[in-house]
């Protein structure tokens, strides 16, 4: 079981350096594509380019994971309008993202979190580039809110992800980060599974904000019966990193319990 957290607000990394064993994935958040106020076209993370120095300790202390064993991937999209500015200037825009990802070779992958309305047919463009550019070992994931996942039909991005799951670029997706905020529950995750979605392709989400020191153990229990009925369970990510529950004091506590959890 994958153990992912979300990185956006960069508070440092150094809780996790005692015990890398306890974290699969860290995804950097989120990169953008838009004009600078004289015209110019730029690739952004968060709200500055991710050549700016302020993310200098940020990619280091990411590639020091990597090294350890955790792989580090990148966010694009979540709220905004990142896909359709993409898609608008592919041309202009891909090469940026590319030159990020050649730049820094300890990124294994990207996340694709599409909430805004494109093509079905560009996003499969898109994923096809990134494996013809980077290779079959890299990844591709997607971060669906969990009722895309549950229903057939639209999502955020307006398409059908079991369309696109069962097309020719399905198998290219690794697995799926599903967004269960506000109802991080065995239900939920039952629901997914019944609709067709294998449990390995299939990652529970978590807001921070939904867990603190007292009521946390309710999600490990989701959790724990979870992998009662599906031992392959895809793993379970926390938006975000700095807060994750349940110490306030070290958000790197969150993905040690969960993977302390034993299934008899």
């Amino acid at each position: 079981m994958k153990t992912i957290y979300y990185y956006q607000t960069f508070v440092g990394l150094q809780h996790l350096f005692s015990h890398v064993q306890d974290i699969d994935v860290i995804n950097i958040s989120s990169i953008h594509f838009d004009e600078d106020k004289h015209g110019q076209k730029n690739i952004y993370l968060n709200d500055n380019v991710p050549t700016n120095p302020m993310f200098n300790q940020m990619w280091e202390e990411c590639e020091h994971l990597h090294n350890q064993g955790p792989i580090i991937m990148l966010m694009v999209g979540g709220a905004g309008l990142a896909y359709q500015q993409l898609f608008k200037d592919f041309d202009i825009y891909y090469p940026q993202l590319k030159q990020l990802l050649q730049d820094k070779t300890f990124i294994g992958g990207i996340d694709l979190d599409i909430e805004e309305e494109v093509s079905i047919d560009s996003v499969k463009m898109l994923m096809r580039k990134l494996k013809e550019d980077f290779g079959k070992d890299f990844l591709l994931t997607m971060a669906p809110i969990a009722p895309s996942l549950m229903h057939d039909g639209g999502s955020l991005g307006g398409f059908s992800y079991k369309e696109l799951f069962c097309s020719e670029e399905g198998p290219l997706i690794a697995w799926f980060n599903v967004q269960c905020y506000g109802f991080f529950t065995k239900r939920i995750y039952d629901a997914i599974i019944k609709n067709g979605y294998p449990p390995e392709k299939v990652v529970m989400g978590m807001l921070s904000e939904q867990f603190d020191k007292t009521n946390f153990k309710e999600a490990l229990d989701e959790v724990k019966s979870i992998l009662e009925e599906y031992p392959y369970m895809g793993g379970v990510f926390d938006w975000e990193y700095f807060n994750a529950p349940p110490d306030v004091h070290d958000p790197s506590a969150w993905c040690k319990l969960m993977k302390m959890i034993t299934v008899y």
